[in-house]
């Protein structure tokens, strides 16, 4: 007799204990815009787990622009790019991104995350290795494990662990794919060393800014133009779901490269594009980056003050240096009561758990965003200072 392939649904009860214990903290019924204050499941809250790093999500320009584009195109491009599915907006916001990074070309694609599944699968083949740090995000694990070729994994930030992988990997070409800012940590890529690694043994670099544009470097550019590396960086990959308030994913890079994925990603070639009314909304993002600059200002201010503010209270803030900030707590079951604590007290934050940290180290992640007020910082700070005694944690 053979075995029920959904034995393993109906044995799943983790989220069910959860919510037992009524701290399940994942799916919660948001019913407002994406602001520095949200409705969830009718009360308000202060959220300080959002990527609306410049606060543009809920902007009057970004919204009517994506009206205007719905009014105009309809809803849906109702096909591939391949195919029906591109129209002059998605090529007018591909050639203004390309230019705002310093890239020959970039392509669009419907989600971040299929910026990655798609360009990193065709990218690298048999006989071709990934050199990834292991901290890297999911979709960049997942497009590497979607390809043909090998992957080899360095621990996190760790330069001499990079060239071990390296110097093991010398007789394969090999991309070494980091994360700009890393989504959970917080803190940077050592892109410095990373560049002269990669001259070193031949490989290339592929940077997914997907946190650090609109955040780090000249005018947000990302990661390269922070450390004045954005020539050694050959593939750029950036999210539109973030700093760009709307959805989707672009590759920037040289144009025969972004031709060759362009025409090889599977993301690409079978998904419906990414809707008028979105890609609208991305392009007036990106005018807002480059014109109010005082955003970003605003933005690392308040990730400054809460950091500071953090760290005197007495919590680990690990190595963050962006505005993403996580504290590290203790064991899952902490993390879960914290953010309970939290969300009663109305702060509405993230516990992440095993897997995705090791055991023991759960953290509650915050991230700030440029439009959080003085009052919405020193309102955090309090509950956090309120909570974080009563657990025993500072």
């Amino acid at each position: 007799m053979s075995l029920d392939i959904f034995a393993k649904c109906n044995n799943f009860l983790a989220a069910s204990k959860l919510k037992e214990m009524n701290v399940y903290p994942y799916f919660h019924r948001v019913e407002s815009a994406q602001g520095p204050e949200i409705i969830v499941n009718g009360k308000k809250k202060i959220i300080v787990c959002s990527n609306n790093y410049l606060g543009l999500a809920n902007h009057p320009k970004v919204i009517e622009s994506s009206i205007k584009a719905a009014k105009k195109y309809g809803t849906s491009c109702t096909g591939s790019r391949l195919l029906n599915g591109s129209n002059d907006l998605h090529e007018k916001v591909e050639k203004k991104f390309a230019k705002f990074v310093d890239k020959e070309d970039a392509i669009l694609f419907t989600t971040g995350h299929h910026s990655n599944l798609g360009a990193l699968s065709c990218l690298v083949g048999k006989g071709e290795t990934f050199i990834t740090d292991k901290l890297d995000h999911a979709s960049i694990i997942d497009g590497c494990r979607l390809s043909f070729g090998d992957m080899s994994r360095f621990r996190h930030n760790n330069m001499e662990d990079l060239e071990r992988q390296l110097i093991k990997n010398k007789d394969t070409g090999m991309l070494i794919v980091v994360d700009g800012i890393f989504s959970m940590e917080g803190d940077i890529a050592n892109l410095p060393e990373i560049s002269k690694l990669a001259k070193k043994y031949g490989a290339r670099i592929f940077v997914d800014e997907a946190h650090s544009l609109g955040v780090i470097g000249e005018n947000g550019k990302g990661t390269g133009s922070h450390f004045n590396l954005e020539k050694e960086v050959d593939i750029l990959m950036a999210t539109a779901s973030k700093s760009l308030a709307s959805i989707g994913g672009f590759i920037a890079s040289s144009a025969k490269i972004v031709d060759f994925i362009k025409h090889n990603a599977r993301t690409m070639i079978f998904t419906a594009s990414l809707p008028p009314s979105c890609v609208s909304a991305i392009d007036t993002a990106l005018d807002l980056l480059i014109t109010e600059p005082e955003r970003r200002i605003n933005l690392l201010k308040n990730a400054k003050t809460m950091k500071e503010a953090f760290r005197s209270l007495g919590f680990n803030t690990n190595n963050s240096d962006s505005p993403i900030i996580p504290l590290t707590v203790g064991t899952d079951e902490i993390a879960f009561k914290m953010w309970k604590y939290l969300f009663d007290e109305g702060i509405f934050a993230s516990p992440v758990v095993t897997p995705a940290v090791p055991e023991g180290q759960a953290i509650i992640r915050t991230s700030f965003m440029a439009t959080h007020s003085q009052k919405h910082l020193e309102f955090t700070i309090e509950k956090f200072k309120k909570v974080g005694k009563i657990l025993g944690i500072i």
